[in-house]
């Protein structure tokens, strides 16, 4: 930022109010990161005068200009994308929000937030802006909550959960796109003068063509280890919109928020319109750090046990799809414990009257005779020989061909006197209405009652398409209502079971964002298990997410989705950047096979903790450069697992040198495979040169240990 190289850094406590010539002042600070309010005394009005690296001394912050309207408004003398749009009840559509007050309070020891109010100066129409700052982990989360006292409702057609004001001579945007089975890639866009959107329309799987996360650098391209980044998310699983607006001076407003296309909120009297929570972090030290930052704050803040190991996990469906019964899954089961896996996940078909994907869902009762028996009775049999048990459910959705349809067509969204719109031959149900809520979580936990059930695989295989409910007053809310009532579903759940762990799934990753993962600390992140494909998408995924959350398997070979064949080796290397299983028929493995799988797992469980909770490290591009390299280090610098896969080989090849990132200088290091010690400043300035063999997709794991 051009303001920015101007100021040294130094402390600003959160709580303090500053005065700048007549100026109120509002700081809101973590270790490293600057975001200052200031109020104008002649208007009264909210401008952000700065956001940055942070700040050494008051006298700094008395020095900086004034800046931009901090909540942009509708109606009166701005020319550039508003934050808020309203109309009111007498059809006037102006907004002038004025400076009313501010507080400072500590959520918990570590976590401090900060509220602005502000009110317009002729309607009874208030917006509070909520700043929430974790200070260690360099991790600010803003939310706006908009309420009115006119007698009779204000449509709200825009409502962003933030606006920020950056300055540079030059931004580059990175987006992260893709489709189901090729998800999240990369690519980076120069900003120039006017408008780039990244949105979402699909509403209940809203992240399938576009992530809801961003990078945007300063001055020049994003680099991993250096430079100015603004990383952001947005916590919300329906419609999302990230607005870069470019003015006529070359300043950048960045909104975030929900999507408000064919949104228009009706709000009543004295209610209370909270926005999801926008989630940034700003690093002067690359795209690497700023993962880092979010990753560390995910894992502690906003994934469910986000710091506790995960359960490896053997899935039926590539061994049985919808054909199983008893006696074949307690067969699956077996072989999971003899493989030493934690865990046997019985995937889709064993409700009503549900053999293909035509039909039966919306009846979660289970089908007792393709069983042969009860759940519990079968949950009992394999918790007997050492296993957990985890089901799928896709609560969301229902078949035309179920009870529950039959009985209740209404509960379905769709539009009246037009054929519905399919995906997967499935509906989707209103969750906007509290009975359809009901209904369906009352059929799910008689289910979750009749047994150790300890895992959810928790699917949802269509886009929202037809926003129309059946009961709702305004339509422009549904999705917005939709929203709110998965949510509320899932809080129930997790309350009532407090152990059960969710994995969110949506064709794969079609639903990975930092709303759900609250919920679902754990997402299915592509259904492609191609070991190269999944080096780039995991790549991809990195940026967004901690390792944690990303569910990652080893499947068979050929692969299903690309026909490629890699060795169990490099399949089990790439799983093991997430958290480990297995989607394969244990039927048809060989008994070499069976040894190399079990060695995996000890090798796993031997690195789950430094995988899940040490500090991620992208060592190499794989859409750019012949090897796929990653490490992780613990928080002590004292282990180090780093990851290769050869990605190309082509003729007359260089040596690949993987050079290691976050070491600590001045110490020495022993590989445990060659019994080698290395200075922590050779293994990164030069790196550790990866052997030329023939043969693409050769994988090498290296754990060091730092010499004592």
């Amino acid at each position: 930022m051009k303001i920015r190289h101007l100021f040294l850094l130094c402390l600003i406590a959160i709580s303090a109010t500053l005065s700048a010539n007549g100026k109120t002042v509002i700081p809101i600070t973590t270790d490293d990161i600057s975001l200052i309010y200031k109020v104008d005394d002649k208007n009264g009005r909210l401008y952000q005068s700065y956001l940055g690296q942070k700040l050494s001394f008051d006298s700094d912050i008395v020095q900086l200009p004034l800046g931009n309207e901090a909540y942009l408004t509708h109606g009166m003398e701005d020319y550039f994308e508003p934050a808020i749009r309203v109309l009111h009840n007498d059809g006037n559509p102006s907004l002038l929000l004025k400076y009313i007050s501010h507080e400072n309070k500590q959520l918990q020891p570590g976590v401090d937030e900060t509220v602005i109010l502000l009110k317009d100066d002729k309607y009874p129409v208030e917006v509070k802006l909520h700043f929430i700052a974790y200070p260690k982990e360099n991790i600010i989360k803003e939310y706006a909550e908009i309420s009115h006292q006119e007698k009779k409702p204000v449509t709200l057609y825009n409502y962003a959960s933030s606006l920020l004001h950056l300055n540079g001579s030059k931004y580059f945007l990175t987006e992260f796109a893709g489709d189901w089975a090729h998800e999240v890639n990369m690519k980076e866009t120069e900003l120039a003068f006017g408008k780039k959107m990244l949105d979402t329309k699909l509403g209940s799987r809203a992240n399938m063509f576009c992530s809801p996360f961003f990078l945007l650098a300063l001055d020049r391209k994003a680099e991993e280890n250096a430079g100015d980044v603004l990383f952001g998310t947005i916590g919300w699983t329906g419609n999302y919109r990230f607005t870069f607006e470019v003015d006529n001076e070359n300043g950048l407003r960045v909104l975030s928020g929900i999507n408000p296309y064919a949104s228009e909120y009706s709000l009543k009297p004295n209610e209370v319109f909270r926005t999801p929570e926008f989630i940034f972090t700003y690093s002067t030290e690359g795209k690497g750090k700023a993962s880092r930052d979010f990753q560390r704050w995910a894992r502690k803040y906003q994934l469910k046990d986000g710091e506790k190991s995960r359960m490896t996990l053997l899935n039926n469906w590539e061994a049985t799809y919808f054909d199983f019964n008893k006696d074949n899954l307690i067969a699956i089961a077996k072989e999971a414990a003899e493989l030493n896996l934690d865990m046997l996940v019985l995937d889709d078909g064993w409700f009503g009257s549900r053999n293909d994907d035509n039909s039966g869902l919306g009846d979660w009762k289970v089908n007792e005779e393709k069983l042969q028996g009860s759940l519990g009775d079968l949950i009992s049999r394999i918790n007997a020989l050492g296993v957990k048990f985890g089901l799928w459910f896709e609560p969301e959705m229902v078949n035309e061909d179920s009870d529950l349809y039959r009985e209740h067509p209404d509960w379905a969204i769709q539009i009246p006197g037009r054929k519905p719109v399919k995906g997967r031959n499935q509906l989707l149900l209103d969750f906007s209405r509290k009975e359809v809520v009901d209904a369906v979580y009352e059929q799910m936990c008689q289910v979750l009652d009749q047994g150790n059930i300890e895992y959810v695989k928790w699917d949802m295989n269509r886009s929202m398409a037809e926003v129309y409910s059946m009961t709702a007053e305004e339509q422009g809310s549904v999705q917005y209502d939709y929203m709110l009532g998965l949510y509320d579903f899932l809080e129930r759940i997790i309350s009532r079971y407090p152990d059960l762990l969710i994995e969110g799934c949506s064709g794969g990753g079609g639903r990975f964002d930092a709303g759900m993962l609250y919920y679902t600390p754990q997402i299915w992140c592509s259904d492609n298990t191609d070991a190269v494909d999944r080096v780039r998408i995991q790549y991809g995924t990195s940026f967004g997410y901690p390792v944690s959350a990303v569910g990652s398997h080893v499947s068979a070979v050929p692969n299903h989705q690309t026909g490629r064949k890699t060795s169990l080796h490099t399949r089990g290397v790439c799983a093991m950047a997430g958290t480990f299983g297995y989607e394969l028929d244990p039927a048809k493995m060989t008994d070499e096979e069976r040894r190399e799988i079990r060695e995996q797992i000890v090798e796993y469980k031997k690195y789950a903790q430094l995988v899940q909770n040490g500090l991620y490290y992208r060592l190499s591009n794989p859409f750019a450069e012949e090897i796929g390299a990653w490490e992780f280090v613990s928080e002590d610098g004292k282990e180090v697992l780093v990851n290769v896969v050869m990605l190309e080989i082509h003729g007359n090849m260089t040596v690949n040198y993987v050079k290691m990132k976050g070491l600590c200088v001045g110490q020495f290091y022993k590989d445990s495979n060659t019994g080698k010690i290395y200075p922590a400043e050779a293994l990164m300035e030069v790196g550790i040169p990866m052997p030329l063999e023939f043969g693409e997709y050769k994988a090498y794991q290296i754990y060091l240990e730092m010499v004592e």
